[in-house]
């Protein structure tokens, strides 16, 4: 196994381990702000293994499935922030 092989096997055990604290913290975060925030943890980290995937698999086509989540996954976040700051829906 060489080096580099290790390192990135090493940094998918990393995020798995937070992706798992992250839905600890949206599972029983105490108030809805708390779980809007390991939400958009969750999506950052979903990022970043989509650009170690690209990395790993040699193909661009993960870079830009993993902008295209990020930009998404912001809107969303600030839409929910919103929804939470004004507490109304519409």
């Amino acid at each position: 196994m060489t080096a580099a092989l290790f390192i990135q096997f090493a940094a998918l055990i990393v995020f798995a381990a937070a992706i798992l604290l992250g839905l600890l913290r949206f599972v029983r975060g105490p108030a809805t702000p708390d779980r809007l925030v390991a939400a958009d943890i969750l999506t950052v980290i979903a990022t970043a293994v989509l650009v170690v995937l690209a990395f790993l698999l040699e193909s661009a086509l993960y870079l830009d499935v993993a902008l295209i989540y990020s930009v998404l996954a912001f809107v969303g976040i600030v839409a929910l922030a919103r929804v939470i700051e004004t507490g109304k829906r519409t």
